[in-house]
């Protein structure tokens, strides 16, 4: 194949998020219609966790997407740590008022206590972990009125259990977790990607052999994969350009420059 076809191959697997890359996979599909289902209930928190490269971004901007025609929903993917600029953003945002000094809870809990809507707005609040205990408490008792429903992200850590965090013992209805790929999964991930943006002599390269290889390892984590695989296709386009293919089978995806992708991107030591 031609480099330009490695080129394309290789943006698709850019590490940004865009609702329009969601890929539908059975289990992961009956995910999101479990916490797409959450949001028409009377919850009044819902958390989404898992260990960092599972898709938790993705959902939500998903979401956000799915539900920005039919409902007040605003999306944060960078946490908002000030306090007052926490308050004031989401009083313009949901209740179109705007602020230009510093506003504290008490005065924004006059507005939220004093406000009813029809439908009730949603905030998509992405790396909730990187919010402060005290701002995390005051999240907590917004969500307890009633008037504004929040679906945050979460990291999943190998030395803690966030379900049984005090933050969420109370408030939280629901939750739901993301877990990396199964083999499987992974190559219908990969390929459905490919051939989304129609490469799909790049989809066919993929078999059951070298995605076991690529699942080994990143342990099935689309985020290390994506990095994985851009890698992969940047060097096909260096060893295209240099002419040196003459000894790689360009039908399937070589075991050797998986290794060096791998090697590149941090995955094993070289």
């Amino acid at each position: 194949m031609s480099s330009s076809i490695y080129l394309s191959s290789k943006n698709v697997f850019l590490d940004t998020v865009n609702a329009k890359d969601y890929i539908q996979l059975d289990r992961v599909s009956t995910i999101y219609q479990s916490l797409k289902d959450s949001i028409k209930k009377p919850l009044k928190m819902i958390l989404l966790y898992g260990r960092p490269g599972t898709g938790k971004s993705m959902f939500l901007s998903k979401l956000y997407t799915d539900l920005s025609s039919s409902q007040i929903v605003h999306l944060y993917k960078t946490p908002i740590l000030d306090e007052s600029e926490f308050y004031k953003t989401l009083a313009q945002d949901i209740f179109s008022i705007k602020y230009s000094g510093e506003l504290n809870f008490t005065q924004f809990m006059k507005v939220v206590n004093s406000t009813k809507f029809d439908s009730i707005p949603v905030v998509l609040l992405d790396e909730a972990q990187l919010y402060s205990d005290v701002l995390m408490e005051k999240i907590r008792l917004l969500s307890d009125t009633r008037t504004v429903k929040f679906v945050i992200t979460l990291h999943k850590t190998e030395k803690e259990d966030l379900i049984a965090k005090e933050h969420f013992q109370t408030r939280i209805w629901e939750s739901v977790e993301l877990e990396n790929a199964s083999s499987s999964e992974l190559k219908m991930y990969i390929q459905k990607k490919l051939m989304k943006d129609n490469c799909f002599d790049s989809a066919n390269m993929f078999n059951s052999k070298n995605v076991n290889k690529i699942h080994k390892l990143t342990n099935g984590n689309y985020r290390d994969t994506n990095k994985l695989i851009y890698t992969l296709f940047d060097l096909y386009c260096t060893y295209e350009e240099k002419q040196q293919l003459s000894n790689i089978n360009t039908n399937q995806i070589s075991s050797k420059l998986i290794e060096m992708a791998a090697i590149h991107t941090g995955l094993i030591n070289a």
